[in-house]
This record gives C-alpha cells, sequence and structure tokens, in this order.
C-alpha cells in the first residue's frame, strides 16, 4: 500500500478538504505538514458542514490525526478549534491527535507583527491572512522559535523568550509600537500549557512505527504549490514550502515512505491575495466563476479572483512535486458555458514560453496563450461515472491530462464526498 501526499496544484482553494476527507475513510493516519491555521479545509458529512484550519481533517472521522513539526500551532487556535468542533459533536482527544513536541508556535506578537506589517505603507501588500503564521516561521528559521516542548519546562522558558525579545522589541521600536515585557509572554504561554500538552507526541517515532506496521498514512497540505516559497510567485506566497517534499521534512518520515502524489486542481483557476495571474478575468466570466463556483474564503471571508484553467502553471507544480496524478474538482461550475479557453502556454517580451518564469517582474508581464474548446449544455454536478458526463465536458478533462502530463486519478462533480468518480485509487501502490 502506497502512503499518499495531498498537495494543492495551483494557489489553494482547490477543494483539498473534500478530497482528503474521501481518502481519509481508506487511511489510518492523517499529518499535516507545513502550515498554520490558515488551511480553509470544508468537510461536508451527511449534511453537516466542518470548517477546519489547523486541526487535520481525519478528526472528524475519528482517525488518527498528527500536526507536524513543520507546522507552526497557535495554542490558542488550537485549544478554540477543537472547543468548536466538539460543539458539533466532534471529540478530539489526546488518542485521535497528536502535536509534534518540535513544532514551532505562534504567539500573539506574531500575529501583531502580521498585521502591522500588511497594513503599512512599504508599497508591497502580500495579501496575507494576518494570523502571524509568517513571523513564525522567520523565528524558527532565526533560531529563536518557542516550540511546543518549551511549555513542558517552565523553568527554562524565560530565557528563551528574552531572547525572542531581544529581537521583536528592538523590530516594535522601529515600528513604533509598545515593547512587551518577558512576564506578560510567559503568562500567555502558561494559560494554555496545560490544555495542549496533553496531545504532544514524539511524531516522528509515532510514523515510523505506523508505517513500519502498514498503516496508510495520508499527508495533508494546506495552500498550494504556486504559493510555495521557493516554486511559487515570489514573493506572493506564503512562508513554507508548500510543494510535495516538504511532507518528509515536515512530518520526520523519510521521503522514501512516500508512494503516490496526488495533486488537487480546480477545473479553472482561483486566487486569493495579491500577485500575478495570468488568466484572471475582470468579466462577466470571471463573475459566473466567482458566484457558480462559490468562491469566497472557508476562513477569512475573501473573495477569490477567478480565471479560466492555467495548463502551464499546473503542469509545472506537476513537475515540481512529482504528481503522480490529480484529482480534479468543480468541473460542474463549467456547465452551461459555451465556450471554454484553457491557456497553453505565455507570451513574454514577443516570445512564447511554457513555463512561469522566476522573476516578480516577468511573472506580472506574461500574457496568457488561450485555446478555445467547446462548452456543454448539460450538467455534470453529481455524476459518480465517466458516462453520466457530457460528450464535451470528457473531451475538456481529456485535453487537460495531456496538457499538465498528469492522468485524472480521481473527478470531484459536487462537495458531497461521494460525488467523486474514482479512476485510480491512490492508495494502491
Amino acid at each position: 500500500m502506497a502512503n499518499v501526499i495531498v498537495v494543492g496544484s495551483q494557489w489553494g482553494d482547490e477543494g483539498k478538504g473534500k478530497i482528503v476527507d474521501w481518502l481519509s475513510e481508506r487511511a489510518d493516519v492523517v499529518v499535516r505538514y507545513q502550515g498554520g491555521h490558515n488551511a480553509g479545509h470544508t468537510l461536508v458529512i451527511d449534511g453537516t458542514s466542518y470548517k477546519l484550519a489547523l486541526l487535520p481533517s481525519g478528526v472528524v472521522r475519528g482517525k488518527l490525526s498528527v500536526i507536524g513539526n513543520g507546522v507552526v500551532v497557535d495554542p490558542h487556535h488550537f485549544v478554540a478549534e477543537v472547543e468548536k468542533i466538539g460543539a458539533q459533536g466532534i471529540d478530539v482527544t489526546p488518542e485521535v491527535l497528536k502535536i509534534a513536541d518540535n513544532a514551532p508556535l505562534i504567539l500573539s506578537l506574531h500575529r501583531e507583527l502580521d498585521a502591522v506589517r500588511e497594513s503599512g505603507n512599504s508599497g508591497l501588500k502580500i495579501g496575507t491572512t494576518r494570523r502571524g503564521i509568517g513571523p513564525a516561521y522567520e523565528d524558527k528559521v532565526g533560531r529563536r522559535a518557542i516550540r511546543v516542548c518549551d511549555l513542558s519546562e517552565p523553568e527554562t522558558l524565560m530565557p528563551k523568550i528574552e531572547r525572542l525579545l531581544a529581537h521583536h522589541n528592538a523590530l516594535r521600536r522601529g515600528m513604533g509600537m509598545a515593547e512587551l515585557s518577558a512576564q506578560s509572554l510567559y503568562d500567555e504561554l502558561m494559560e494554555v500549557a496545560g490544555k495542549i500538552l496533553p496531545y504532544v507526541d514524539q511524531v516522528w517515532r509515532l510514523l515510523d512505527e505506523k508505517r513500519r506496521a502498514g498503516a496508510r498514512i495520508l499527508f495533508e497540505g494546506a495552500q498550494g504549490a504556486l504559493l510555495d516559497n521557493d516554486h511559487g510567485t515570489y514573493p506572493f506566497v506564503t512562508s513554507s514550502n508548500t510543494v510535495a517534499g516538504q511532507a518528509a521534512a515536515g512530518s520526520g518520515l523519510g521521503p522514501t515512505a512516500i508512494g503516490y502524489v496526488l495533486g488537487i486542481t480546480k477545473a479553472y483557476t482561483t486566487r486569493v491575495g495579491e500577485g500575478p495571474f495570468p488568466c484572471e478575468l475582470d468579466d462577466e466570466i470571471g463573475r459566473h466563476l466567482s458566484t457558480v463556483g462559490r468562491e469566497v474564503g472557508v476562513n477569512t471571508g475573501r473573495p477569490r479572483r477567478c480565471g479560466w484553467f492555467d495548463a502551464v502553471l499546473v503542469r509545472q507544480t506537476v513537475r515540481t512535486s512529482g504528481i503522480n496524478g490529480i484529482a480534479l474538482t468543480k468541473l460542474d461550475v463549467l456547465d452551461g458555458l459555451k465556450e471554454l479557453k484553457v491557456c497553453v502556454g505565455y507570451e513574454l517580451n514577443g516570445q512564447k514560453i511554457d513555463y512561469l518564469p522566476a522573476s516578480m517582474g516577468a511573472q506580472a508581464a506574461v500574457k496568457p496563450i488561450y485555446e478555445t474548446l467547446e462548452g456543454w449544455s448539460e450538467t455534470t454536478a453529481g455524476a459518480r461515472s465517466w458516462s453520466e458526463l457530457p460528450a464535451q465536458a470528457v473531451k475538456y478533462v481529456r485535453y487537460i491530462e495531456e496538457l499538465i502530463g498528469a492522468p485524472v486519478a480521481m473527478l470531484s462533480t459536487s462537495p458531497e464526498r461521494l460525488d467523486t468518480i474514482l479512476v485510480q485509487d491512490p492508495f494502491q501502490d
């Protein structure tokens, strides 16, 4: 049996929540390996909607769920989210959920710094969620982060806080913000320590034991590969690596344990926040995609920018994430459109190119080259077999496969988990 990584192949919001839930029924363990409480995964089960930001999707089905070391954890949000889904009847216990002891923490000072930067007058808006995720990753890389394991050693916590504040108070002075006392931060951490420590474990050891016992492990990514700090539309990216390779580093389970990479791919393209978007549509079609697709951020409430399917971008993420197959979502949003366009290349300074350039200037300057396909008037919503799809819809899917160089392993035709056409089970090695 293969252990499976689920990764977004665009800018996020591709529908990973439903697919992860669909796969989690076949999995024994579900792992979050990067990001913070900005995932925005929606799961619809028996008509009930569960909205998760930090917790792995497996908790809803009672599967062993793991928050890996590659995730930055806001302890107060963690407690609030556990209580929130507890009110919906999902009991999240330390037997069901584990948090890596070496995961960094998001603190109030991170949230404050994130908000001040995003509201500043630097002229460059990244479009962050202002939840402190970026600043927390900065402290991790700067070797001054407070980690989950530090909460269990309160007697050694104060020197670590003072080291952290030596950096942050200098920043705060420079930005006209009031300095923080070490005692206030210590009190903030001690307030929540007892609520999070029961969930803490050596995740790398646990996952290795599960792998050796033959468990099926599902790795759940947040955001999308185009927001990767190295391979995305830099600097309009997130602060972690979102490509599939991060699953190993962000969980402590070696890369040889990975058997299949599933790229979640929307049948058109959306993006939240700032940054280049070559296929963006600021017209009636764009508004149609936004309305029919209900393109609003799950946790942020921000409207998503919409455009035609960009095969250049997805083909590139197929390569950078080693995607074996894709789960194509929201095909039904295209129902009723007379014609569809697909971006098959870019024009840059009069030259045709087949990739997304690395530089910020070139990314902003590329122009899409489209090919036009005939649309379909019949509905694809709720289809559970290829025979239920209109011929032109099948043709559209096959053309996407050809352009991106990866087959469709799963086809999602509505938010309901059973409205899925399975072509290849990713768990079958």
